[in-house]
C-alpha cells in the first residue's frame, strides 16, 4: 500500500505541475488577452481538480494504511497469493438465477430511459428472481 500511496502524490505532484506550466504557458500566448481571458479556465480547471483527485486517494490510502496497523500481505515480499484471499463466503456456480436478477435490473434500466411501463415488470422479475434464488437452497440436490 506504501507504493501506491507515493504513487498518488507523485500522480498529484504531476498534475499540480502540468497545470502551472499550461496557465503559464497560455497567458504568455495570449499576451492581447486581458483580465480573466488570460486563463484557459477549462485545462486549468480539470489539470488542478485531477491534482485535488489524487491527493485525495493518497490521503485516503494514508489513513487507511495507519489505522491498519501493518502491512497488507500484497506488500510483503515473502508472503503468497493466498495470504490476501479474503473469504468470500458461499457462491453456487450452478445457479442461473444471478443472471436473472442482471436481467431484472436491466429491464428496470430501460424502463426509467425508455417507457415507465416497464418500471413494474422489472420488479416483478426481481421479485422472481430473489425468490427463487433463495429458494433453490431448500428443494432438491442442493437442499440442506
Amino acid at each position: 500500500m506504501r507504493s501506491n500511496i507515493i504513487l498518488w502524490w507523485i500522480l498529484a505532484a504531476f498534475f499540480a505541475l502540468v497545470g502551472v506550466v499550461y496557465t503559464v504557458w497560455h497567458i504568455i500566448a495570449y499576451p492581447e488577452l486581458v483580465g480573466a481571458m488570460r486563463v484557459e479556465w477549462v485545462g486549468t480547471v480539470a489539470l488542478f481538480f485531477g491534482m485535488f483527485m489524487s491527493a485525495m486517494i493518497a490521503v485516503y490510502l494514508q489513513r487507511t494504511h495507519k489505522a491498519q496497523g501493518g502491512e497488507l500481505p500484497e506488500d510483503i515480499l515473502t508472503s503468497d497469493i493466498d495470504d490476501g484471499d479474503p473469504e468470500l463466503g458461499e457462491f453456487s456456480p450452478w445457479s442461473w438465477w444471478p443472471l436473472v436478477l442482471a436481467a431484472s435490473a436491466g429491464v428496470f434500466l430501460v424502463g426509467m430511459a425508455v417507457g415507465q411501463f416497464l418500471l413494474p415488470i422489472g420488479v416483478a422479475i426481481f421479485a422472481v428472481a430473489i425468490v427463487g434464488w433463495v429458494y433453490e437452497y431448500y428443494r432438491g440436490h442442493f437442499a440442506r
